[in-house]
């Protein structure tokens, strides 16, 4: 049995990391944290559009349908090198957006209104409503409808919202939100929610969050609505959205999250499943390359005459480092190809404290300098705790694996 990269993933992995380190070296990092840029935290688009044409977003689109036609272990492997360079922007809602084709929803269109079925026996279908969602299906032919085209070619910026009024990242510069509730899945303006959104200061310069209220996905045909505060009546956001209905699917609990131990096969279950993972796999790129930071200040940096490297606490630390960010790597691999609920628990859970627990040791390794802005290092950790809170918490993933190892010793009884 051979669980080496293929000679394909390999160069996918080297091409993403050639392709990020000519369009997003470390200047252009500094400048979006430094505000050096006018645009500050947002998107850029120039290089979000690169990233599309370079077939980030379409890994996981068939081939007819103009994208790459591989599967989720190959993104995993491209996100991998996303957090590794500490790509900002909300890859993984995009990137999920631009798969709902590749899912067996899509069924044909015409060129304003796509139409999508989700896959088995799912009653919903997707489609694409009104006067085309704010011109967002003007020409998108017959296969996709101008949304999905537009993120798959990374023409548009969509973020996500689970229904438990999660915090949204990059929503002022998104053009659309992937709504997630508790078996619905919709894709509504991205001025729709913000126009009842607040802007609260994030611990990540890069990341820029927005605190919403909870939001319920509405049957098709019905416009979507956001519970107000306050007991207030509920605002609806506009009829122009697009929506998948998946019926008979497990639904979500008040945190959005998936139902625990249940593997849950349903449109927004299985897009929550496979965010979790492709964040899991942005944080074992953090934490792989905060392991590589760490090894060349060691052998850069003096003391007493010799390089820190030297001494057996620097090597302690390091070697931690690399141990929690191998064990997250076999994990997150793995979880790509089974797809299992637990196994994806396992690779989140992993690969946030390999991420957090990495860029800590980082800055021990870096002593003084580690804590000050001009190191890159904290940035590694900010993203880290803003990625652990993201889709699936750690208190989440020992909830379902716990459920998962309790189901299997019942089944055994």
């Amino acid at each position: 049995m051979d669980f080496q990269l293929t000679d394909d993933q390999r160069a996918l992995k080297a091409g993403m990391r050639e392709l990020l380190e000519r369009r997003f070296p470390r200047s252009r990092l500094r400048a979006a944290v430094d505000g050096e840029a006018e645009r500050g935290a947002e998107v850029d688009r120039e290089l979000w559009r690169e990233l599309g044409a370079a077939g980030l977003f379409a890994l996981r689109v068939p081939e007819s349908a103009g994208g790459v036609g591989l599967g989720l272990p190959e993104a995993v492997l491209a996100f991998e090198e996303a957090g590794r360079a500490l790509l900002p922007g909300p890859l993984a809602a995009t990137e999920l957006t631009a798969h709902l084709s590749a899912a067996g929803w899509l069924a044909g269109g015409g060129p304003a209104a796509g139409r999508w079925v989700a896959e088995g026996s799912a009653a919903g279908a997707l489609v694409a409503d009104g006067d085309a969602a704010a011109g967002w299906l003007a020409d998108g032919g017959s296969a996709a409808g101008a949304l999905v085209a537009g993120a798959v070619r990374g023409e548009a910026v969509v973020t996500a919202l689970d229904q438990g009024g999660a915090l949204v990242e990059h929503l002022a510069s998104a053009d659309a939100v992937l709504a997630l509730g508790a078996t619905a899945v919709e894709v509504i303006p991205a001025g729709a929610v913000a126009r009842s959104a607040e802007s609260i200061r994030s611990v990540d310069p890069a990341t820029p969050l927005h605190r919403t209220a909870p939001y319920r996905t509405a049957p098709h045909g019905a416009a979507p609505q956001r519970e107000a505060p306050h007991g207030a009546a509920p605002q609806r956001v506009g009829p122009q959205r697009t929506a998948v209905a998946g019926a008979g699917a497990s639904g979500a609990g008040a945190s959005g999250a998936a139902t625990t131990g249940v593997a849950a096969s349903g449109p927004a279950d299985r897009l929550r499943r496979e965010a979790a993972l492709l964040t899991a796999a942005q944080q074992l790129g953090s934490a792989s390359r905060t392991v590589e930071l760490a090894v060349e200040h060691a052998k850069r940096r003096t003391q007493f005459g010799r390089p820190i490297g030297a001494f057996q606490a620097v090597q302690h630390l390091c070697a931690g480092m690399l141990v929690r960010a191998e064990s997250a790597r076999s994990v997150v691999y793995a979880a790509a190809v089974t797809e299992e609920p637990g196994d994806i628990a396992a690779a989140k859970l992993l690969a946030d404290e390999a991420a957090v627990r990495n860029a800590r040791d980082c800055l021990q390794v870096h002593g003084g300098m580690g804590f000050t802005w001009e190191a890159d290092v904290h940035l590694h950790l900010k993203r880290a705790w803003v990625r652990a809170g993201q889709w699936q918490c750690a208190a989440e993933a020992e909830e379902e694996l716990a459920a998962g190892l309790l189901s299997t010793v019942g089944a055994c009884l």
